[in-house]
């Protein structure tokens, strides 16, 4: 009897080409994890809103909108309430500060209306008890105003210059970082001024006396406790072209053109036919002594 042979499929001539691939098959035909569809799709099923679905959720959450609707009416309501009692005190304070600018224009005008009477009372008593040393002594005190030939020097911060933040006049020591002129600046050149012959100096408008002090506070210089601002123009008579090739040629008048080239330091000088400094404000009579009048002893 014939035994029959069993069947056996062959082999696929041609193999799947990516039979040898089948851990990255596997994972482009499953990117996302079981784990992570399940959950996807109960997300699907229940909706993606997440809004209170109970009573007591939606209730508490249309309280809170209540609440923070009505804080925010309340504080509107509270500001436009307030809002004139403001505009009427800001009102007040203005009206008191320009009441007050008025007041002190007024008491100035009465100061230097006084200060004229009293230097004129001066005058007429040194010319008519004392002699030119009187006249020297007030005019190199600051105490009378002056005329006469002499310079005319205006030194102003650099163009790109910037405020400093620091507690001085400056970020640093150092003049380049701002670009500024410092008070130790215009002392030096104040102090040229005078080394190179000067008889009178003002800065401003300000008379320099010997007692004069030149200082910062924050960013300003203060000259006599009197802020001023740039740019700063210094007026001091003098033998005239003399006067400014002496100062120019001095350690002070270098130092200041250094500032000009090295730090962009604006600076000018010219030399005047006549200038004019006013009276120093900051004087007061410490000291006086009676003179002979040949009438007694001694008289007043």
């Amino acid at each position: 009897m014939s035994q029959q042979q069993p069947t056996r499929s062959r082999p696929s001539r041609f193999p799947r080409p990516d039979a040898s691939m089948s851990l990255l098959t596997n994972v482009m035909e499953h990117s996302l994890d079981d784990g992570y569809a399940e959950a996807a799709a109960r997300r699907n099923e229940v909706g993606r809103s997440r809004m209170p679905r109970t009573v007591r959720a939606k209730l508490g959450l249309a309280g809170g909108l209540v609440l923070a609707a009505l804080v925010v009416t309340v504080g509107a309501a509270q500001a436009r309430v307030s809002a004139p009692t403001i505009a009427k005190e800001k009102q007040e304070l203005i009206h008191r500060i320009e009441s007050g600018g008025k007041d002190a224009d007024r008491l100035q005008k009465d100061v230097n209306r006084l200060r004229s009477a009293v230097e004129a009372e001066q005058r007429a008593a040194l010319e008519k008890h004392g002699d030119a040393r009187g006249r020297t002594t007030a005019l190199l005190a600051g105490d009378t105003p002056v005329k006469g030939p002499g310079l005319k020097l205006v030194v102003d911060d650099a163009k790109d210059s910037g405020s400093g933040h620091g507690d001085g006049p400056r970020d640093s020591d150092g003049f380049a970082d701002t670009g500024r002129i410092r008070d130790r600046d215009l002392q030096r050149v104040v102090n040229g001024l005078w080394a190179a012959g000067a008889e009178a100096v003002s800065v401003n408008g300000q008379r320099l006396t010997s007692r004069s002090a030149i200082r910062a506070a924050g960013d300003a210089i203060l000259v006599d406790n009197k802020p001023l601002v740039p740019p700063y123009t210094l007026l001091a008579i003098g033998p005239g072209q003399k006067f400014s090739r002496t100062f120019q040629d001095s350690v002070d008048g270098q130092y200041l053109y250094v500032l000009h080239k090295d730090y962009g330091a604006r600076t000018s000088i010219s030399v005047e036919d006549e200038v004019r400094l006013p009276a120093a404000r900051s004087l007061i009579l410490r000291t006086a002594k009676p003179v002979r009048t040949g009438k007694g002893n001694n008289a007043s």
